[in-house]
């Protein structure tokens, strides 16, 4: 957790300071080591939301390319009570998720259920046979449309992971990672988004730039 509250106020993890939780009131202390990005922890081993993630570098770096005040923000259902922290609102109603870990089909449903207008960027960089995979897959089952950075992909169960190839959300693979790209493989230096959407029964995939999409985000309430 990046931010907690200190007097009322959103504050990073600094060392010795202890603070709130702005998710479930409880009390949380400053993590300050050198091994791990400084971050926010419960007293306790319970976690007010079971959705939470170990934050890497990887994540902050993303978040870093939105407001403060786009990050980490508390959502409530009214009915049932449930309470989830979204990585990142915008200011046009777009919950961005940033994914670093293996996801469950279960979980991954029920946050898309819940959020509702969501956006995934899930770090290519995790497993290192997604992007040679991606990269062959485009090259053997891709072909360019008549708009600029689409393509439609015949079997993207050969280009993506599976566990995402069914989501109803865009999914935004980064296959950079924290690395510096390799010019010969201009590939990855690019974001690839998989569309929900499937025109007979091919998919809908997008290459973009990383700024050609934080802008959109700062802009638009859809993709």
């Amino acid at each position: 957790m990046r931010f907690a509250l200190v007097e009322n106020e959103r504050v990073e993890a600094a060392p010795e300071l202890q603070g709130v939780c702005p998710g479930c009131g409880a009390s949380v202390i400053a993590h300050c080591g050198k091994q791990r990005i400084w971050h926010w922890k419960h007293r306790t081993a319970a976690r007010c939301d079971r959705w939470w993630e170990t934050e890497t570098e990887w994540h902050r770096n993303w978040k870093d390319r939105f407001p403060w005040e786009w990050q980490e923000i508390r959502h409530s259902d009214a009915q049932t009570g449930e309470i989830h922290i979204a990585d990142v609102l915008t200011v046009h109603g777009v919950v961005i998720e940033f994914q670093h870990s293996h996801l469950h089909p279960e979980e991954r449903t029920a946050r898309e259920g819940f959020y509702k207008n969501l956006i995934w960027i899930v770090d290519g960089t995790r497993l290192k046979r997604d992007f040679p995979r991606f990269r062959q897959g485009m090259k053997d089952y891709s072909r360019p449309t008549n708009k600029q950075g689409y393509f439609f992909v015949d079997f993207p169960d050969e280009v993506f992971p599976s566990n995402w190839i069914t989501s109803p959300a865009p999914v935004i693979f980064d296959f950079r990672g924290l690395g510096v790209v390799n010019q010969q493989e201009p590939m990855r230096d690019a974001l690839w988004c998989l569309h929900p959407d499937r025109v007979k029964h091919r998919a809908v995939v997008l290459g973009m730039s990383t700024n050609d999409l934080v802008n959109v985000l700062f802009t638009r309430a859809q993709l």
